[in-house]
């Protein structure tokens, strides 16, 4: 895009205008790329995927957790379908590694049931339960009392998702133009007037049909400059901090090994990811705090240990090794009930040609191409 400088009178124009690089703004991008119409990608950072996309488990989820009816359920279960479709045609590094959830006692292994029900009311007909004898001869060193079997679990190269998804846009004309923040946006006859700055504190500003607000954890922030949105449409953010260990050797797993979910909803318990390489990171915990930092805290190893242990008993604590940190962009606090995704158009908060997506934690990265479709037929 050539930015227009201030001695210009008529304003540079685009047709659609998506804020945020991460995996879903790409998603949107390379789904609407058309060489027929102007498609340009704002990001505050030095690159795309810089925040939550780059941070996280890296895991293609089957869609099992989430309540029937919600956006979650219904965008995951597409979502992945759609995902390991476009991995093989693209060539994007992925394993359909499979994944079990371990009960440890009884009581949990009645939850896997309810997992299980939970699961086929969503369309994953796949789940397979079984029994600690079973498990053994699949997983020899964990700990449990039986376990729920998911095989359409995967791994995947986000980056190299995120790579595959700028390079389509990008050759279907999209541009991403970095280390640019959006300062306001505001009505106008063409659409929607977006004022933004550069690094080297040029202002720009130009019109746009189309917005589409898919900030991430600045989502709420960016809303709260579009001049004529009415606050109350958007939702309060919550900071949700996930750590992650690394195991000093090789994965001693074959599969994702998960823990039966948090009461709470907030996360899926410490589990044991393999990544394409082979080696075994541990986590995300669940921690709300109020401000963004990715600070990976070395005094929560034992808290790990102990989470671990309880599937995974020879887990020794001095071969835990912080690796990162990522921040979910939650809408349900500490104490809440379930929040589901949240997709807006002009029909909810009443700015005509704005899109906004909030809470786009996980599935996001597995619903993301099934969230670019949704985003595509709101347009």
């Amino acid at each position: 895009m050539t930015h227009p400088n201030s001695s210009q009178h008529a304003l540079d124009h685009v047709d659609i205008t998506i804020i945020g690089a991460g995996v879903i703004g790409l998603a949107i991008a390379q789904e609407l790329a058309h060489p027929s119409q102007s498609v340009i990608i704002l990001e505050k950072n030095q690159g795309f995927g810089e925040e939550t996309s780059a941070r996280n488990s890296e895991v293609i989820h089957a869609g099992i957790y989430y309540p029937q009816g919600s956006l979650k359920a219904e965008l995951c279960v597409q979502g992945k379908e759609l995902l390991y479709n476009y991995c093989r045609e693209h060539s994007v590094e992925h394993k359909k590694i499979g994944k079990l959830v371990v009960a440890t006692n009884d009581d949990e292994r009645s939850t896997l049931n309810n997992i299980q029900r939970k699961a086929i009311a969503n369309g994953v007909n796949d789940l397979k339960l079984i029994s600690s004898k079973e498990l053994s001869a699949l997983e020899p060193l964990l700990q449990s009392s039986g376990a729920l079997y998911s095989p359409s679990t995967g791994i995947i190269n986000s980056h190299q998702l995120m790579q595959s998804f700028l390079g389509r846009a990008e050759s279907n004309g999209a541009q991403l133009v970095c280390l640019t923040e959006v300062d306001a946006i505001e009505e106008c006859a063409e659409g929607l007037q977006v004022t933004c700055g550069s690094s080297a504190n040029q202002r720009y500003t130009f019109s746009s049909g189309v917005v589409i607000n898919a900030a991430g954890l600045g989502a709420q922030q960016l809303a709260k400059k579009i001049r004529s949105l009415k606050p109350e449409s958007i939702p309060k953010l919550h900071l949700c901090q996930g750590n992650y260990f690394t195991l000093a050797r090789k994965s001693p797993f074959k599969h994702l090994i998960y823990p039966v979910p948090e009461k709470s909803g907030a996360g899926l318990g410490i589990h044991a990811t393999n990544d394409l390489s082979g080696q075994v990171k541990f986590g995300p915990d669940t921690r709300y705090i109020d401000q963004i930092s990715y600070q990976v805290d070395e005094n929560l190893r034992d808290k790990f240990s102990t989470a671990i242990s309880r599937y995974y008993p020879q887990v020794d604590a001095s071969q835990l090794i912080p690796a990162y940190s990522g921040i979910r962009p939650k809408l349900q606090g500490p104490s809440d009930n379930f929040r589901d995704f949240m997709i807006q158009d002009s029909s909810i908060h009443g700015v005509k040609g704005l899109i906004q997506l909030f809470g786009i934690e996980s599935p996001g990265l597995t619903s993301c191409l099934s969230i670019a479709e949704q985003v595509k037929k709101m347009i």
